[in-house]
C-alpha cells in the first residue's frame, strides 16, 4: 500500500509547485527590464517602430516577438503569419531596424 506523503513533504511539494509557476513570471520581468533600460540607453528602437518594419518586410500578424543580445548587438526574432495562413520569422536589428533575415517556418 502506498503511504500518502507527510505533512511537510507535501507543503514542500506544495511551495516547490508555486515557485516553479512563478519562474517564467520572473523571467519575463527581468526580459522586460532589460529592454526597458536598453530602449532609455538608446540602444533598441521602440517596439511599434520594429513592428512597422517587421510588417512592410512581412505582411500579415505579429504571433511572437523575442529579443536577444548576440555578439553586442540586440536582435529582435518575429514570428508572422501571413493572411495565406504560414509562418514566417522576421530576424530584425533592433537598433538599426534593418532586416537581418527572413524565412518560412513552415
Amino acid at each position: 500500500m502506498i503511504q500518502p506523503p507527510s505533512r511537510r513533504a507535501a507543503a514542500f511539494l506544495l511551495a516547490w509547485g508555486v515557485l516553479a509557476g512563478l519562474a517564467p513570471t520572473a523571467h519575463a520581468s527581468e526580459d522586460a527590464d532589460r529592454a526597458r533600460r536598453a530602449l532609455e540607453r538608446g540602444e533598441i528602437r521602440p517596439l511599434d517602430e520594429i513592428l512597422r518594419a517587421a510588417r512592410e518586410a512581412v505582411p500579415g500578424d505579429v504571433v511572437a516577438v523575442d529579443l536577444k543580445r548576440d555578439d553586442g548587438h540586440w536582435r529582435y526574432k518575429l514570428r508572422i503569419l501571413g493572411a495565406d495562413g504560414k509562418r514566417r520569422s522576421v530576424k530584425i536589428d533592433a537598433g538599426s531596424l534593418k532586416i537581418l533575415d527572413e524565412d518560412d517556418d513552415d
